[in-house]
């Protein structure tokens, strides 16, 4: 509503500006909140983070590592992979599906090669990598098995049935999903990234896309090597 001079113009103009004050403060508020939100989760991130926590050029680590549920999923040679499984060394673990056209086969490809570098540094019995399956229904055993032995003898195969590989899969914060394609077959959407385990059986980063072997050898050799 325009006012005319002398029909209370002082009143309003005064109105405006606390308004605008108004907005400029909660403005302030936001920038001051939004800033003390981030130096808090640097804060909690160096209250969590050991401080001898080694220096990574490949890795995202996590503030603090992330306990997994204990967990019952099946090795291409039968015998049960658990929670235990991931203890004692740290584990590399990607989920995929053998009939994977691309992001599995080249992420597996650039694990061969890190898993080569590994082999050079001497640091092979500290770590593993384990190829798990989110399409039980077409990788048996003897396909798990030739799949990931193509790439490596080394890396662990296994699958599920998909209430294992749900639960799974969620407390990791990785998804997967499936997708007819109309022809009577599917595919299978899935995370590319690839996850850490440290020794003690918890989560406490990823690898993510597009992977740089070197980098990720040397991360990992690093994390060896610190305990």
């Amino acid at each position: 509503m325009q006012t005319r001079p002398g029909e209370g113009g002082g009143y309003n103009a005064h109105m405006i500006s606390r308004h605008d004050a108004g907005r400029v403060s909660a403005t302030v508020l936001i920038v001051i909140a939004a800033v003390a939100a981030a130096l808090g989760l640097f804060l909690g991130s160096r209250a969590f983070a050991p401080s001898s926590t080694p220096a990574l050029a490949a890795a995202v680590t996590y503030p603090a590592p992330r306990a997994v549920p204990d967990f019952h999923l099946t090795r291409a040679d039968g015998t049960p992979l658990t929670l235990a499984a991931w203890k004692g060394r740290w584990t590399v673990a990607f989920f995929g599906y053998t009939n994977c056209p691309d992001v599995c086969p080249t992420t597996l490809a650039t694990f061969k090669h890190v898993w080569s570098q590994l082999h050079d540094a001497g640091v092979v019995d500290r770590v593993r990598f384990d190829f798990i399956s989110v399409d039980p229904e077409r990788d048996k055993p003897a396909e798990l098995a030739q799949y990931v032995g193509y790439f490596s003898k080394e890396f662990v195969g296994a699958t599920g049935t998909d209430e294992e590989l749900t639960q799974l899969t969620r407390a990791l914060g990785l998804v997967y999903s499936r997708e007819p394609t109309g022809k009577g077959d599917y595919t299978v959407d899935h995370s590319a990234s690839a996850i850490i385990i440290d020794p003690a059986g918890r989560e406490v980063g990823i690898f993510r896309p597009p992977f740089d072997a070197t980098k990720i050898a040397n991360d990992l050799v690093t994390l060896a090597r610190s305990g």
